[in-house]
């Protein structure tokens, strides 16, 4: 099954339709998927390496825009759902306590999210929601999901054939392990 999966992934990066589905991921992952772009970027630049750069960048456009979607679901759920369930349990108090820390510090919320495998729609919903300025929320995103969607794609261009050879040979493991940090991602997300 793991193979099918891996032969379907590759075929598709050569498909002409490859680019709009990796552009399609990456904007909805920053709002409301919960799988990650890199699924489809890696066999992407690894089919395709001397198209990385072009890769990189259309995931990473997708996903800054997804991420003003997020960031639009924030605020105008956060108005019509959240801010009333807060005054109802009494706890306006404490949510404009976290707004004013998290707006102080919410760039660095959206570099680390941006960068690493935590779930970039949290921060995108949460920067909306607690209103951290949108200009600021959008250049943050766009240095933070350029720098890890361009290291990834530089990587695999430099390295591809030897990292392609290694996933195909221990694809189960590969597998294991993609799985064990999405897991775990959640779990951090869940008990942070």
């Amino acid at each position: 099954m793991l193979r099918r999966l891996y032969d379907w992934t590759f075929s598709l990066a050569q498909s002409p339709y490859a680019l709009w589905a990796l552009a399609f991921i990456a904007f909805i992952e920053s709002s409301v998927f919960a799988v990650p772009p890199d699924v489809l970027l890696i066999p992407l630049v690894l089919a395709a390496p001397h198209r990385a750069w072009l890769i990189a960048g259309i995931c990473t456009v997708a996903s800054v825009l997804g991420g003003g979607l997020g960031y639009y679901i924030g605020a105008e759920l956060f108005d019509i759902a959240g801010k009333p369930l807060l005054e109802f349990y009494g706890k306006m108090d404490q949510f404009e306590a976290f707004k004013e820390r998290f707006n102080a510090y919410g760039h660095w919320a959206v570099l680390v999210a941006g960068v690493t495998p935590f779930p970039y729609k949290v921060i995108t919903i949460t920067s909306g929601a607690t209103g951290l300025p949108f200009i600021q929320f959008m250049i943050w995103s766009l240095i933070a999901r350029a720098l890890r969607f361009f290291i990834v794609a530089a990587l695999l261009w430099k390295f591809g054939a030897p990292i392609k050879d290694f996933i195909e040979k221990r694809m189960g493991l590969v597998f294991t392990v993609f799985i064990v940090l999405l897991i775990g991602t959640f779990y951090l997300v869940k008990y942070l």
